[in-house]
């Protein structure tokens, strides 16, 4: 019986599908790995918010929660106070969010215009306060000389325009909007600001949601400017309200002692636990809805400034 003959082709092809087989393993069971350890803490959080906090201290709780108790959520909303701060913090993220993008896109579109001779001198006056800023007693004046100490205003005009998203609004503009379209739009007749509406935010939605996402997590967690700014109770945010209630339950147990204080310990670290919950949970829930954007637009700007 004649020998058959070998197919050169085939067998390279062989040969050359193992390497990339082992590698593909080495970056699934890689990507896992990785997966789990950013995982489990927030999955620790989650079992230890609602297991017994004395099993939780002795290391009991480990994948599954144990001795199911709802203690630190209760207190958490049976303070009336939790509620007026997720309504203000949703104002200041809905609105503050809105004035972000009002100023970063436009900025971002004069500044991508090779036509406009003054862009690189005012992108180094944005670039400048990133590196550089006049301190916190300064700021502080300024705010208080107009007017703005614990007022909402404050807490969604803070931070009008980030930098860094700045750059990123502006190198996507630059390198993924082609010249072309500018320039047909200029034939028939469009001006700077209906190239911008009808052409150029269409074709940035990727970006604009990240943004989106940057400047509305920026928000959410604002804690420092609203404790350096307000001292309305009525104007606190989320971030606050949370505060003090995890304060006021670590002030509780370590006035307690004895075997008292060991259970008002546990309670607190429940509290504890819950607050993290709370405070993230609206924007674990939101993120999978801009995920596909978030994606493509994350990278953006790291290859050309």
């Amino acid at each position: 019986m004649a020998d058959k003959k070998k197919n050169p082709v085939t067998e390279g092809k062989k040969s050359f599908n193992w390497p990339d087989k082992i590698f593909g393993a080495a970056v699934l069971i890689l990507s896992i790995l990785v997966f789990l350890i950013i995982a489990y803490p927030l999955w620790f959080i989650i079992i230890a918010s609602i297991s017994n906090s004395n099993m939780v201290n002795l290391g009991k709780v480990t994948f599954m929660p144990k001795d199911i108790r709802f203690y630190g959520y209760q207190q958490i909303m049976d303070d009336a106070r939790i509620w007026m701060g997720y309504a203000n913090t949703i104002l200041y993220v809905v609105a503050g969010t809105i004035l972000n993008m009002a100023v970063t896109m436009p900025a971002a579109y004069a500044l991508s215009r090779r036509n406009f001779k003054a862009r690189n001198k005012v992108m180094f006056y944005f670039v400048f306060t990133m590196f550089f800023s006049g301190g916190l007693v300064p700021l502080y004046m300024t705010v208080s000389s107009l007017g703005l100490i614990s007022t909402k205003t404050i807490l969604i005009i803070f931070v009008a325009v980030n930098t860094y998203n700045l750059i990123i609004a502006r190198t996507f503009i630059e390198n993924s909007i082609p010249e072309d379209l500018y320039e047909a739009a200029v034939l028939d007749g469009c001006s700077h600001f209906n190239y911008f509406v009808k052409v150029v935010l269409p074709l940035s939605k990727a970006v604009i949601s990240v943004l989106i996402l940057y400047y509305a997590v920026f928000h959410w967690n604002d804690f420092f400017n609203a404790l350096l700014f307000n001292s309305n109770a009525k104007n606190a945010p989320l971030q606050i309200i949370l505060r003090e209630i995890l304060l006021l339950n670590q002030a509780f147990s370590s006035g307690v002692g004895g075997v008292q204080g060991g259970y008002a310990q546990g309670a607190a670290d429940q509290v504890k636990y819950a607050v993290i919950i709370v405070s993230t949970l609206p924007i674990l829930c939101v993120y999978p809805f801009i995920q596909k954007y978030f994606e493509k637009g994350v990278m953006i700007g790291a290859v050309k400034g």
